[in-house]
């Protein structure tokens, strides 16, 4: 039987994004590929990530999370799923100020009184053996992608996970599952990459369709917004603060000039709790 069965897990979202919340704090486990494969299937406990709580490794920290998305990969950052657990830790604390840490480094996050989250998702990072990308492609902010050059020049980035950004007419006209699905295996992305297409209602409003990577078309994603807020920057097309649209709903970036960190905020949602069963678990059921 899955070490995890009989675990309690926690349903929520941040604007649409699926999030499984897992605290193994007490008792800690191995959260395996299989086992997320099994319990992100549609008839079980369909989930964009997994957040998987495990105890601090620092005094200053009130746990160590590690994501998994839907096909069992493991992601080194995920913003909607932090705001996920932010939330979830000052319900269960009444804390309004905590510090996770991931593969990614400390995620410094704050829930509000109205009950919007925000995480400091830390510096972006530029340069192209960073993001990861396969070779020096010399302006990250501008890359042509070979096999895809009608879109025109990406901008990359990452947060912890790759982006790279598309800048189009009309980002919901775009063919987000077909061009998401091939560019998140080109030969340009090592660790592949999470995809998003944005164009601009307004200078400080962007609207952004993601094809995340490992989970597919998701309704939102935070660091692809983070990392589209960023490249809007660097391009010249928006200012350090700006509102970014996803099907889910708004994320509200602000790329701080004086430490580079990129501040996100946004709502989240509580679904419903429950009991991991052996039967959800197990592939074969």
């Amino acid at each position: 039987m899955d070490p995890l069965a009989h675990r309690p897990f926690v349903k929520m979202n941040g604007l649409g994004n699926e999030i499984l919340v897992l605290d193994l704090r007490e008792n800690p486990v191995e959260m395996t590929p299989a086992a997320a494969r099994a319990l992100a299937r549609r008839h079980v406990l369909p989930f964009d990530q997994a957040m998987v709580l495990y105890p601090p490794k620092r005094a200053d920290t009130v746990a160590f999370v590690r994501i998994l998305n839907n096909d069992g990969s493991q992601s080194s950052a995920c913003g909607n799923g932090t705001r996920c657990i932010a939330a979830y830790e000052a319900g269960r604390t009444g804390l309004s100020h905590m510090v996770f840490e991931s593969a990614a480094g400390l995620l410094d996050c704050t829930v509000h009184p109205d009950g919007l989250v925000s995480v400091d998702m830390g510096a972006p990072r530029l340069d192209w053996a960073d993001i990861p990308l396969s070779h020096d492609v010399g302006d990250t902010s501008a890359v042509p992608v070979p096999g895809f050059e009608a879109l025109g020049p990406a901008a990359m980035a990452s947060m912890g996970n790759p982006h790279a950004t598309f800048f189009v007419p009309d980002a919901g006209k775009v063919d987000v599952d077909g061009l998401g699905a091939a560019l998140e295996h080109h030969p340009l992305f090592p660790e592949r990459a999470n995809i998003a297409f944005a164009s601009f209602p307004a200078p400080d409003h962007v609207l952004l369709h993601v094809w995340e990577r490992g989970a597919g078309r998701t309704r939102a994603c935070g660091t692809a917004a983070c990392a589209a807020a960023v490249n809007a920057v660097r391009t010249g097309r928006a200012g350090r603060q700006t509102r970014i649209t996803l099907p889910g709903g708004d994320l509200h970036i602000h790329w701080r000039e004086h430490d580079r960190h990129v501040l996100m905020t946004g709502p989240v949602e509580h679904e419903f709790d429950g009991i991991l069963s052996p039967g959800m678990l197990d592939e074969t059921c």
